[in-house]
């Protein structure tokens, strides 16, 4: 087994971190003051340099790299912001990659390359009011006629709400009961019957617009089923990488925030000698480090286990639910080693933790992931209804 990357992985992460810290953190400040999403020119600049769709196929326009190398990249950005790592996230282990994998090849042909060149933005429009752990509770319907399909409902929790300029839609397909009726639908944003609720105002995330989205009488060819009715076991494999995308902004994000307490215990002096010197303070970074790695190695051994499929739902479940409760606690002691200055707003902790929170609760949260693990490890899933 051979943890150490690759020359060209090296040098490709190397090249990230120059262009997420050279050309994104001031960027990442303005986009946390304003909450405004980043602007379209940067994720074409994102798009040149080859940062979107790393892991989607070249005759898809992509890189054709492996998903290790995708993540690398995302790590990077991560460690800036999660706003600016945000287009990186949706390009390589987000809707496009469910698209390029389901989809039929016109459909492919039509939005993966323009998502790999940052020209157009999709996001995934996945929970409803009622329907969020309890997924297969989707009431949004999609009725087929001959050549459309006509949607209607009701999204909530759209990460890039009112901003991309498509929507990859899960719904009901069929009258089937639970999973054996979803499936999944492309939706341009521009559709007629297509509409956004406000932005939501959340504890952190700036810079990622969400808000909800409302489907009356939309329609939009047939073409655009990406995936039919009793395709939802097909969904929640694509899904198994985003948990892998998502322990990975938590990755970045722990990452950053230990970087900069490393920083500042050195700089800092308190009774005459800097702050690192005291053992509470080593044991501290320690105990941080520890955490860090465990969540790297837990990411890595799911892809690597993948190959260049999808991670399987018990590695990625482990490696999700692990970095959402690491972050936390990273973020928060490093914040603590910071003392005043981490509670500030200027030194950037505090978004951290704010940030870091957010991954636990977003792709399903770390109890859903603990089922998740269970059911895997015994080889059954446990109903949580009550009539299950």
């Amino acid at each position: 087994m051979d943890f150490t990357l690759t020359e060209e992985q090296t040098r490709l992460r190397e090249a990230a971190r120059d262009f997420a810290t050279g050309e994104l953190a001031g960027l990442a400040k303005r986009l946390e003051a304003d909450n405004e999403p980043v602007p379209r020119e940067v994720v074409l600049r994102m798009g040149e340099h080859g940062y979107l769709g790393v892991n989607v196929a070249p005759e898809y326009g992509g890189l054709g790299l492996g998903n290790l190398e995708a993540l690398l990249i995302l790590e990077e950005f991560a460690k800036v912001s999660p706003a600016v790592a945000f287009p990186v996230f949706e390009s390589c282990v987000g809707p496009i990659r469910v698209i390029e994998r389901f989809a039929d090849e016109a459909l492919k042909l039509k939005l993966a390359p323009k998502v790999c060149r940052g020209r157009v933005v999709i996001a995934i429009a996945m929970s409803e009011p009622d329907a969020g752990s309890a997924l297969t509770d989707l009431k949004t319907r999609a009725v087929r006629s001959k050549a459309t399909v006509t949607l209607n409902g009701h999204k909530r929790w759209c990460s890039g709400g009112g901003y991309a300029d498509g929507y990859l839609v899960y719904c009901r397909l069929s009258d089937a009961p639970g999973a054996k009726g979803i499936g999944a639908v492309y939706v341009d944003a521009a559709t007629p019957g297509l509409s956004f609720g406000p932005r939501e105002q959340l504890m952190g995330f700036r810079g990622i617009p969400s808000a909800d989205i409302h489907l009356d009488d939309v329609s939009v060819p047939d073409d655009n089923v990406v995936v039919p009715a009793g395709g939802f076991k097909s969904l929640m494999e694509a899904f198994d990488l985003e948990r892998c995308g998502n322990a990975t902004m938590c990755l970045g994000i722990a990452q950053g925030a230990l970087d900069r307490a490393l920083a500042y215990v050195q700089e800092r002096r308190q009774f005459g000698r800097p702050v690192v010197e005291f053992q509470a303070v080593q044991l501290k970074l320690a105990d941080m480090a520890m955490r860090v790695e465990a969540a790297r190695l837990l990411i890595y051994r799911a892809i690597a286990n993948a190959a260049h499929g999808f991670p399987s739902v018990l590695d990625s479940s482990i490696a999700k639910c692990f970095a959402n409760e690491m972050v936390r606690q990273v973020t928060a002691d490093a914040m603590q080693v910071m003392g005043g200055y981490g509670y500030h707003r200027e030194f950037g902790m505090e978004q951290r933790v704010r940030d870091g929170f957010g991954w636990g609760i977003a792709g399903g949260a770390i109890d859903i992931q603990k089922t998740n693990i269970a059911a895997a490890l015994v080889g059954r899933r446990f109903p949580q209804r009550r009539d299950g």
